[in-house]
């Protein structure tokens, strides 16, 4: 599967691997010099939410549209995202939402909170009850840990319907803002 990466205007990749203190000159000045200021050790920096923080719920109607647009989208053809009798006969009362979709709202539902500058960094879910049409599914997610030196987040999510949780989860991201 080929590799798709930014380049700037003079073809350079913008983000390069770098060792650990090799920063070009002038991009960051050193420790103690310059407009940062210093903090105590294991402070964290402004703006920088604080383990236990709930970050408010996202509510997401589920429609017909959106299954099937999603699982469209994700490349999935199974008829059970798209055909309601052929969901009806393999079980389900109508069709259903797909993990990707599921994993996407989830992504969603924490770049809106966090910003897009937010890095997704491990995503790891669990699905539950189905996402039928007609039905409401509420995110709702905690910070289970912060590493304030790196701007790393832990988040405890959840996402429930009328049936009960559709999707239980820990997401890792980087937080936008600069590190300590």
């Amino acid at each position: 599967m080929p590799v798709f990466r930014a380049t700037g205007p003079s073809g350079e990749t913008p983000r390069t691997s770098r060792a650990l203190g090799s920063e070009p000159s002038g991009s960051r000045p050193p420790s103690g010099e310059g407009p940062r200021t210093s903090r105590p050790p294991n402070t964290p920096p402004p703006n920088t939410p604080p383990p236990g923080h709930e970050i408010p719920p996202l509510t997401v109607p589920v429609t017909r549209t959106l299954i099937v647009a999603g699982a469209l989208a994700s490349r999935d053809y199974q008829d059970v995202h798209h055909d309601p009798e052929a969901a009806r006969a393999k079980g389900a009362p109508d069709i259903f939402m797909n993990i990707l979709t599921t994993n996407g709202l989830v992504g969603r539902y924490l770049t809106d909170h966090f910003g897009p500058e937010a890095v997704l960094r491990k995503v790891a879910i669990r699905l539950g009850v189905p996402n039928y049409p007609g039905d409401t599914l509420v995110m709702t997610g905690t910070i289970n840990s912060v590493c304030a030196d790196e701007r790393i987040a832990e988040v405890g999510i959840t996402g429930t319907n009328s049936l009960g949780r559709h999707v239980t989860g820990t997401v890792t991201l980087s937080l936008p803002g600069e590190p300590a």
